[in-house]
């Protein structure tokens, strides 16, 4: 295993544990208050969460999945973290501008 995959998986796993938390806040939060917006910031940070780690996980072990073609398999996770990224983003977004 290369230092660069060891430093790959530990901020992934750093970076769960931040988003994880985040959200579980946020939704501890909603539940306090019953307040849309905080919902809507808890599944934003959970989605960004999310592609965090399936971008990471396709980066580690993107050559055992069935996937490929001309681009390198490490394409395949940037995409998918990027996708979701911009999706947790627009939900946090929208729960900003909520009134």
């Amino acid at each position: 295993m290369s230092h660069i995959t060891i430093a790959i998986a530990a901020t992934k796993t750093l970076t769960f544990v931040f988003g994880a938390t985040i959200t579980y806040l946020s939704w501890t939060a909603y539940r306090r208050t019953d307040a849309a917006e905080l919902r809507s910031l808890a599944l934003g940070f959970a989605i960004v969460t999310l592609g965090s780690i399936l971008g990471g996980g396709i980066d580690l072990v993107g050559d055992l999945l069935p996937i490929g073609g001309p681009e390198p398999v490490i394409l395949y996770g940037v995409f998918v973290q990027s996708t979701l990224t911009m999706l947790g983003f627009g939900f946090i977004t929208y729960s900003l501008y909520r009134e």
